[in-house]
């Protein structure tokens, strides 16, 4: 709807990996390999079975589904993109109006844009698990206390349990997908990482700027492996990827979020940079921590994230939640 006297997070657990899973949906079986001759528009959901919907959001104009493509269970996001500046003149001349209500100086009306001013960015996880039926799943949240012992006797061995596959992340590293998002590669193998943007963003204007950086280290699996025997690589990334977004994009430091998750989407150091002002998911002070607080916490303690405490969210069916439960520390 479009109204003349204007007006304009799902939550972070729903939505933080659901757009990276569009792109390695049945990659692994391919190794990373990305079909080049497949035609521009091709509708795999033509033959989509809904079973039912996971969650949505009428403010953030957003749908989780959750159904079957072809047989396989898949996951489905429908996401509305944002409006564009530069398209607003098109938009104007080109759409058309029907007139809902007119009140004094106030009207309303409903307006179709041509097609491609009113796309829908859409996600496909095929084939789904369980586990991701669950992620995306609107559920309760629940605050845990995890100290440094229980990370090691609690999360860790959880962890070392799951098996979601980090075969995506190893594609990136190692060009053999996505090498054409790249923004920028620094191939150290001791601070070098990859920074290319999340699929969360469509990269059609940095008011809602999103990237990732990867590290090239394999053996850091989130905040709290790290001590001061990393802050090469922690200064590596702030700086260079900082760098690297001014040059491309042309935002300078000043106008930049950086930050990691804990606990992270998934178990492969990476860190965030989003513009500031856009709500990002899981930019909240309950999971994310600024880059420039982990250095100055790690130059203060090398074993800073270690022995400390943390506060993280849980959704209710998350089986670490059920670990804690089952510890006694909740």
């Amino acid at each position: 709807m479009a109204t003349v006297a204007a007006k304009r997070e799902i939550s972070s657990a729903e939505s933080e990996e659901s757009s990276r899973e569009a792109k390695r949906a049945k990659g692994d079986d391919k190794n990373g390999e990305e079909t080049g001759n497949e035609p521009e528009w091709k509708n795999i959901l033509s033959t989509f079975t809904t079973s039912s919907v996971l969650s949505d959001s009428a403010r953030e104009k957003i749908m989780f589904l959750h159904g079957k493509i072809a047989g396989d269970e898949a996951v489905v996001v429908l996401e509305k993109t944002p409006i564009r500046e530069e398209s607003l003149a098109e938009l104007f001349r080109d759409s058309k109006l029907r007139l809902d209500m007119r009140n004094d100086i106030y009207s309303s009306y409903r307006l179709q844009a041509p097609p491609h001013l009113n796309e829908i960015k859409t996600t496909v996880v095929c084939p789904a698990t369980e586990k991701h039926v669950k992620k995306y799943r609107r559920q309760e949240s629940f605050l845990v206390e995890e100290t440094g012992d229980d990370y090691r006797s609690v999360t860790l061995p959880y962890v070392q349990q799951q098996s979601l596959s980090l075969q995506w992340v190893y594609n990136i590293l190692e060009k053999k997908a996505e090498a054409e998002r790249v923004v920028y590669d620094d191939p150290d193998p001791e601070v070098g990482f990859v920074l290319l943007p999340d699929l969360k963003w469509d990269q059609k204007q940095v008011d809602d700027l999103y990237l990732i950086a990867i590290a090239r280290q394999k053996d850091i699996k989130s905040l709290r492996d790290l001590s001061s025997e990393h802050l090469p690589l922690l200064r590596n990334i702030f700086h260079k990827g900082k760098a690297a977004i001014l040059e491309r994009y042309n935002l300078p430091a000043s106008k930049l979020r950086v930050y990691l998750h804990y606990q992270p989407s998934y178990y492969h150091l990476h860190v965030h940079f989003t513009k500031l002002g856009h709500d990002a998911p899981g930019c909240g002070v309950e999971r994310a921590h600024l880059l420039a607080d982990v250095i100055q916490n790690l130059q203060t303690d090398p074993q800073f994230y270690r022995t400390r405490t943390l506060w993280f969210p849980l959704r209710a069916d998350d089986g670490l939640l059920g670990r804690f439960k089952e510890a006694g520390r909740l």
